[in-house]
């Protein structure tokens, strides 16, 4: 009988504090949907943090730009007949989207920052530019033209970040980031 009885007091338990944690849950969400008030240091957290996003996402693009595109192409790669052809397209194909992807998150990192977003702002054109390019490798019909125009974008999304205060390392992502 005493079995019983302490297996019905933890049952009861139970069901309260998954009640009390259920019903924690639905205070939280609707003081969540209500406007949230900054406080002075977030906005200066933001900004650092865009600075800092700015930099992950820049560094990721030129890295793959760089490994994937610059390097093989120089290597001649890319040439009919070239050993090992088809993967390079593929890979160079698959790291021109991912640049794309990367500096279009960068430019939307460098909003956070004042001084950064006045230095990035001219570069979305040339970043757009660049949308069909990963296509265009994968296919195997870029030139010497189109892998210049990944060099000059990467260059001068570097150069801004550098002008204002934000230096873009060259990261090479891994595969499974490129493919993802």
């Amino acid at each position: 009988m005493p079995r019983s009885v302490s297996r019905g007091v933890v049952a009861l338990l139970l069901s309260c504090a998954l009640l009390l944690t259920t019903a924690a849950c639905d205070d939280d969400a609707q003081g969540a949907s209500g406007p949230a008030t900054p406080s002075a240091s977030a906005s200066f957290e933001q900004q650092k943090l865009a600075k800092t996003r700015f930099v992950a996402n820049a560094g990721l693009a030129a890295g793959a730009t760089y490994q994937w595109i610059v390097k093989p192409y120089r290597a001649g790669k890319f040439k009919k007949g070239a050993d090992g052809r088809t993967l390079a397209l593929v890979k160079a194909g698959l790291a021109g989207a991912f640049t794309y992807n990367r500096l279009k998150a960068a430019v939307n990192n460098a909003k956070g920052d004042p001084l950064l977003s006045k230095a990035v702002a001219p570069l979305s054109a040339g970043i757009d530019s660049l949308k069909d390019l990963g296509t265009k490798l994968r296919k195997g019909e870029a030139g010497a033209a189109d892998v210049g125009a990944f060099e000059k974008v990467i260059n001068s999304v570097k150069d801004a970040g550098k002008s204002a205060g934000a230096n873009v390392v060259d990261k090479v992502p891994s595969a499974s980031q490129l493919g993802g």
